[in-house]
């Protein structure tokens, strides 16, 4: 028997219970992993809440959470790849990495290279795998390019911007605050536009001669998707991987895309991209050596005990936090 935050029914962050939790023995191609470290990303409070996400929830009684690093503490019978011991990391569902032990399938784990630290891991990887096909697969971003990056002082918009940064582009983000301005500034944004001053759009049009941006890194949802789409240049991408101010409303394929240019729009969304077994270890492969070299960097800002999870809700559903949450079992 071990700990975990176990929720009962969809709410607020209080639905989280701290309470002890049932972990079996492996099935025949799972590990059994304690974590060290766990990962908080704002999905994580869709999941707990109830908004519609892509990535099902489990019957309740459940446990949320995608992202953790830990020890292998059993293998199931027909696992090969890992052994007791091994240091692991996995970015992908089942959700259950709200707990101290849990049971994973081998088929999405990966082995964690011995010069990077857990809550480093912990904090970047489902993030950065993100990024890294949104960068490289969805737009492949060029030297030169200019893009947009919602949320630039968030966790997942500091990797963007970093990571976009030292692929030659220029970078046009969006925030919230004069401060979380220069957090995003010091990040590699080079117009960082404070949404409730400065209309971005105007921004984009400016620093690219009228043009527009080739990516829109769309992560606020309803209050900025028309804005998004007038950014774009003629057949830009606009890439709307998140919602935080809610769901859009829909896009009129001849008006809102055929007349602003022939615009391209997508919903990427990590379980497609990272469905095959090679797609999965290119994109960490990627980021881990995206992280040797120096380019990439977690930016934990804010670190609570596992039990403390509620807290670490409360605070990411706030709006005031920048750079990356973990929780520490």
């Amino acid at each position: 028997m071990s700990m975990a935050q176990v929720i009962h029914e969809q709410g607020p962050p209080e639905v989280m219970r701290w309470q002890e939790w049932l972990v079996p023995d492996p099935d025949s191609g799972e590990v059994c992993i304690r974590h060290t470290a766990v990962g908080v990303n704002f999905a994580d409070t869709y999941h707990r809440a109830g908004i519609s996400h892509p990535w099902t929830v489990p019957p309740r009684p459940c446990v949320i959470g995608f992202e953790a690093v830990g020890r292998v503490e059993g293998v199931g019978s027909q696992v090969s790849d890992f052994k007791v011991g091994d240091r692991v990391a996995y970015g992908l569902p089942p959700l259950g990495a709200y707990s101290e032990v849990r049971n994973y399938p081998a088929d999405n784990l990966l082995h964690v290279p011995d010069h990077l630290d857990d809550k480093q891991v912990a904090a970047l990887l489902m993030k950065g795998m993100t990024a890294q096909y949104l960068l490289h697969r969805t737009y492949k971003v060029q030297p030169g390019d200019t893009i947009v990056v919602h949320a630039a002082a968030g966790g997942m918009g500091l990797i963007l911007c970093k990571w976009a940064k030292a692929l030659g582009a220029q970078i046009v983000g969006t925030v919230s605050t004069d401060e979380k301005a220069d957090v995003a500034h010091a990040a590699g944004c080079d117009f960082p536009v404070v949404r409730s001053k400065e209309d971005f759009v105007s921004k984009v049009r400016e620093v690219t001669d009228g043009e527009g941006a080739a990516v829109v890194y769309e992560a606020i949802g309803k209050d900025t998707l028309q804005q998004s789409l007038d950014c774009l240049r003629p057949m830009g991408v606009c890439a709307a991987y998140g919602h935080v101010s809610g769901p859009p409303d829909p896009v009129d394929i001849i008006q809102d895309l055929g007349a602003r240019g022939s615009l391209f729009i997508t919903r990427p969304a990590i379980m497609h991209y990272l469905a095959k077994r090679s797609d999965l270890e290119w994109a960490a492969r990627d980021l881990f050596q995206a992280i040797a070299d120096g380019i990439l960097e977690a930016n934990i800002n804010y670190e609570y005990k596992l039990e403390d999870a509620v807290q670490a809700h409360r605070a990411i559903e706030s709006g005031t936090t920048h750079g990356a949450t973990v929780l520490i079992p």
